[in-house]
């Protein structure tokens, strides 16, 4: 079992930042791969974000990349997801994963991944 939680949401203009953080807790070997995903109403969750947790490789939708960073620190069993120069379609709540696949990391889709934090509300405004 692996329990994540999340905090580091809230309100921004546009071309500000926040950076998200996923705290861990559990069985590691439950945490090979994790991810950043964010959902509005009305549309399916999307990755925009994963890691492979062995050795830090990393994934960007192409919506993000190039603005938004994920790492991990490994001594806080914490994932972060910086987010710079956000845009009004960035605005969702944004959960965090965990999978015991090693491959997920790479182009996260919510079916590969078993544990999920809360979410967190992320409201970009213009």
């Amino acid at each position: 079992q692996v329990q994540l939680v999340e905090s580091g949401g809230g309100s921004v203009q546009a071309g500000g930042s926040l950076r998200l953080s996923c705290a861990a807790s559990g069985d590691i070997r439950s945490r090979k791969s994790m991810a950043w995903f964010r959902q509005v109403p009305g549309k399916e969750r999307e990755g925009v974000a994963g890691i492979r947790t062995s050795d830090g490789a990393t994934f960007y939708a192409a919506s993000v990349k190039g603005r938004f960073t994920i790492s991990q620190d490994n001594a806080k069993n914490t994932v972060y997801l910086q987010m710079n120069s956000l845009k009004v379609e960035d605005t969702a709540v944004y959960y965090c994963a965990a999978s015991e696949g090693p491959s997920s990391w790479f182009a996260p889709s919510p079916y590969q991944y078993t544990y999920w934090g809360q979410g967190t509300q992320v409201t970009v405004s213009s």
